[in-house]
This record gives structure tokens, C-alpha cells and sequence, in this order.
């Protein structure tokens, strides 16, 4: 597992409006159990209102997809199968959304 690794969200709930989960937890933190993830909402079926800041838009897979930074949570790692893709290129916007969630800039 990787620092923004993209898994299939196999939640049953889920999985519809976001089909996706990025990984953002740090490598240094490989041994632990869990693994902090933000679902990748479709942009298609969510408010388009939206703050952008928090949840901006990223391109995956032909796929307009929001960051819902607002939903970050933590799963087993052994629930995230393998990863089908990476947001290593989008790493700087991850970082703003989370500097947005976190300290309001």
C-alpha cells in the first residue's frame, strides 16, 4: 500500500456514489492495522455547490470524481484490495484540500 493509492470502495452503502477510496495515510505508517482514506465521489450525481476547497474536482479513469475530504475516515487495511491507480499526480491538491479541512486555508 501506497500514499495515494486508489482502491475500489467495496461498501455495499457506498459504493455508487463513491466508487472509489485514495489512500493518503504516510508510508512511515505502513505497520499499522488501519489506513486513513477519502472517498472519490462522482461528480455527475453530487451538488455541484460543493466548496471547492474541500472538495475539488479530480479527473480518474475518464471520471470526474470530488475529494469529500469532509468524509476522510479510517478502514482495516485488509479491507482495501489491491490498487487499480494512483493520485500521486494530483498530491499537491490531497494536500491543500486537507490544509482546507484542517486549518481553514
Amino acid at each position: 500500500m501506497a500514499q495515494f493509492d486508489v482502491y475500489k470502495n467495496s461498501g455495499r452503502n457506498t459504493s455508487k456514489r463513491f466508487p472509489f477510496l485514495v489512500d493518503i495515510q504516510n508510508n512511515f505508517l505502513a505497520n499499522l492495522a488501519t489506513r486513513i482514506v477519502i472517498p472519490l465521489g462522482i461528480a455527475a450525481v453530487l451538488d455541484r455547490n460543493t466548496m471547492r476547497k474541500l472538495a475539488p474536482i479530480i479527473s480518474y479513469q475518464g471520471n470526474e470524481l470530488f475529494l469529500m475530504t469532509n468524509q476522510i475516515f479510517t478502514i482495516q487495511a485488509k479491507h482495501l484490495d489491491d490498487p487499480i491507480g494512483s493520485l500521486s499526480d494530483s498530491r499537491q491538491l490531497i494536500l491543500n484540500a486537507l490544509d482546507f479541512a484542517i486549518a481553514g486555508y
